[in-house]
C-alpha cells in the first residue's frame, strides 16, 4: 500500500475529535463561573457564622441576671440556668457545639422567650416581608420611572431637581427620618393634625375587610421612610446606564426610521440600559431585608428588626446570632442571585 493510501487509512481509524460548539463553551464557562461564586457565598456565610458567635459575646453583660428580671436569685438558681442554656461550657465547646447546630438548621433556644429561635424568625418574618416587599415593589418602581425621565431629559431643571432631591434623601439616615415623620403626620405639628398611627402594626379589635385597612394605615409610613432613602440610588444607577446608552449608534438608526421618540426610548434605549440596575434590585432586595432594623424599632413594628433590638437588650444570644446569620444570608445569596444573573443577561460576564 503506498504511503498516501497508508495515512488516509490511518486518519479513518483513529476516533473522530469532538468539536465544541460556542454554545457548549459558554455553557463550560457559566457553569465555572457559577461555581466560584456559590463557593464565595458558602465561605462569606462561614465567615459569618464564626464572626457572629464570638461577636455578640463582647457585649457586657449576664443574659442570666437579665433573665431573672432583678429579682434575688441564689447561686444555685443562676448556676442551673447556666447549665440550662450551656453557658456554663468551655468557649470552645459552646462554639462547636453552635456550628454543628447551625449546620443542621438548629439555631438554638431563645433565652427570654424560651421557644426555639427558628420559630421566633419564622413568627416575625411575614410582618418583615410585608413592609419591606411593599417599600422594595415602590422605591424599584419609582426610581426607575424617575430615572429613566431625568436621563432622557438630562441637563434640564426637571433632572436636576430628581437628582438633587435623590441625593439628599438619600444620605438621610432612615430613622432620623422615621422619627420626624412621626413628629409631623403623627404627633401634628402647627396646623399639621396627627394623621397615622405613631408605631404598631395594628389598632386591635378589628377584622376581615377593617383589619387590613388598619394594617395599611400602620404601614405608610414606615414605608414612605424606606422608599425615600432607598429609591436615589435606584434612579442614579438607572439614569447614568441610560445617559451610556444615549449616544449608541442604534439610537441614531432607530431615529432615522422615523421611530418616535418615546418609542426609542422605551423599545432600545431602556431595556439595554436596565442591565445594572437588575443587578442592583436583586442587591437591594437583600440588603433591605437586612437594614429595616432602624425602621422597625423606631415605628414599634413586630418584624425582625423590633425582635434583633429586643434581642440585644438582654442579650439574648442565640436569637440575636440567629438574626444576624439570616441577615447576613439574605444579603449574600440575593448578591449571589444577581452574580448569576447577570451573565444571563449580558453574556460578556463571566467569560
Amino acid at each position: 500500500m503506498s504511503s498516501a493510501g497508508q495515512t488516509a487509512a490511518d486518519a479513518l481509524a483513529e476516533p473522530a475529535v469532538r468539536v465544541r460548539t460556542p454554545r457548549a463553551r459558554a455553557t463550560t464557562a457559566y457553569v465555572r463561573y457559577g461555581a466560584g461564586k456559590v463557593g464565595g457565598a458558602l465561605v462569606s456565610l462561614l465567615a459569618v457564622l464564626v464572626t457572629g458567635f464570638f461577636l455578640f459575646r463582647l457585649i457586657p453583660g449576664d443574659p442570666v441576671k437579665t433573665m431573672t428580671g432583678g429579682r434575688p436569685v441564689s447561686a444555685e438558681q443562676l448556676a442551673s440556668y447556666r447549665r440550662e442554656f450551656g453557658l456554663d461550657l468551655p468557649l470552645w465547646q459552646q462554639f462547636t457545639d453552635y456550628c454543628g447546630n447551625a449546620l443542621t438548621g438548629d439555631l438554638g433556644t431563645s433565652y427570654q422567650f424560651h421557644a426555639p429561635v427558628v420559630d421566633k424568625i419564622g413568627e416575625a418574618l411575614p410582618n418583615t416581608l410585608l413592609l419591606t416587599g411593599t417599600a422594595f415593589v415602590l422605591y424599584t418602581a419609582l426610581g426607575i420611572l424617575l430615572g429613566t425621565r431625568a436621563a432622557w431629559r438630562h441637563g434640564r431643571l426637571g433632572d436636576r431637581l430628581n437628582t438633587g432631591l435623590a441625593l439628599t434623601l438619600y444620605s438621610v439616615p432612615s430613622f432620623w427620618l422615621g422619627l420626624l415623620l412621626i413628629i409631623v403626620f403623627s404627633v401634628g405639628i402647627g396646623p399639621i393634625p396627627g394623621l397615622f398611627p405613631t408605631g404598631g402594626m395594628e389598632s386591635g379589635g378589628e377584622e376581615g375587610f377593617a383589619y387590613v385597612l388598619d394594617v395599611a394605615h400602620h404601614l405608610i409610613l414606615p414605608v414612605v421612610t424606606l422608599v425615600a432613602v432607598e429609591y436615589g440610588q435606584t434612579l442614579l444607577v438607572t439614569r447614568s446606564a441610560l445617559l451610556d446608552e444615549m449616544g449608541s449608534d442604534y439610537l441614531t438608526t432607530a431615529r432615522a426610521k422615523g421611530l418616535r421618540d418615546d418609542l426609542v426610548r422605551r423599545r432600545h434605549a431602556v431595556p439595554n440600559a436596565l442591565l445594572p440596575t437588575v443587578t442592583l434590585v436583586f442587591v437591594n432586595l437583600g440588603r433591605t431585608v437586612a437594614g429595616v432594623i432602624l425602621v422597625e424599632t423606631v415605628f414599634s413594628w413586630p418584624g425582625l428588626g423590633g425582635l434583633f433590638y429586643q434581642a440585644l437588650s438582654v442579650p439574648d444570644l442565640p436569637l440575636v446570632q440567629g438574626l444576624f446569620l439570616f441577615f447576613a444570608a439574605a444579603v449574600i445569596i440575593m448578591n449571589t442571585l444577581a452574580d448569576l444573573v447577570y451573565p444571563l443577561l449580558d453574556p460578556r460576564v463571566g467569560r
